[in-house]
């Protein structure tokens, strides 16, 4: 299994501060946009080529991956040689990626835009995520457990953290006090989805909901399975989650990874 779809093509409306002006994958925390650092999770368990929908604002992420060599790289100009100069890349950090950029519709769901992408995805399993969320995951192990149940669907299952701390009371007294503890027995869709080409079936068209119609068909004909992931997972909706990422890349030890 070598391919991940990222849907990117979402209005991103709740982080309107941000969207305004870009995508919500382009969004960046220290630096990098959260497409690249959830690349880079996938990246790090072996899976290098991508298959990305695009939607609002698409050429925006077209013109960050077409210059995406020379981001990640020393560049010497020089203008002595000829009126044009002569431009020179030297030691680049850019990842053996490859990139597939699908033009998927500006108010295409997200079910219609992973049913766009059939030609691009191939017979095998693929991954499949959103384009606003980051876990300490081996994707791995999530792929592993898709193959051996043998379904056609695989979802993995988070805890949602608390925006809020804690109180463990007894009687009046605080006996202890969590900050931002994950959320209990709660287990909501986390993405970082395994799916079988199969599941493009469920899907009717582009105004399609992935996550309404074709989830609850598949968890009704018994072909949507669960991997229970009790470790970190974070989505950035608003400003505030945006903040909170950015504090956490800063301590130089995020808990999803470096990259």
């Amino acid at each position: 299994m070598r391919k991940a779809v990222i849907l990117a093509g979402g209005f991103g409306t709740r982080l309107m501060e941000e969207t305004e002006a870009r995508p919500k994958p382009m969004v960046e925390i220290g630096g990098r946009p959260m497409l690249w650092h959830i690349m880079k999770l996938y990246s790090d368990c072996g899976i290098q080529d991508f298959v990305i929908p695009l939607g609002y604002k698409g050429f925006m992420i077209k013109e960050f991956f077409a210059n995406y060599r020379l981001h990640m790289s020393d560049v010497t100009f020089d203008y002595g040689r000829n009126d044009e100069g002569r431009m020179t890349t030297h030691a680049g950090r850019a990842e053996a990626w490859k990139v597939t950029l699908v033009d998927t519709g500006l108010q295409t769901m997200t079910g219609g835009r992973l049913r766009r992408l059939r030609d691009h995805i191939g017979d095998a399993p693929f991954c499949m995520t959103y384009g606003d969320g980051v876990a300490k995951l081996d994707i791995q192990k999530v792929i592993a457990f898709h193959k051996a149940h043998g379904r056609l669907a695989t979802v993995t299952a988070v805890h949602p953290p608390s925006r809020f701390g804690t109180l463990e009371m007894q009687g009046e007294q605080v006996a202890a006090f969590r900050e931002k503890p994950q959320g209990g027995d709660n287990w909501i869709n986390g993405g970082f989805f395994v799916l079988s080409p199969e599941v493009l079936d469920y899907i009717e068209g582009d105004q399609t909901v992935f996550e309404k119609e074709p989830m609850e068909r598949l968890a009704a004909d018994g072909q949507l399975m669960a991997y229970r992931h009790d470790g970190f997972w974070f989505s950035m909706d608003t400003l505030r989650d945006k903040k909170q990422l950015e504090e956490m890349w800063a301590t130089g030890n995020p808990p999803w990874g470096m990259g």
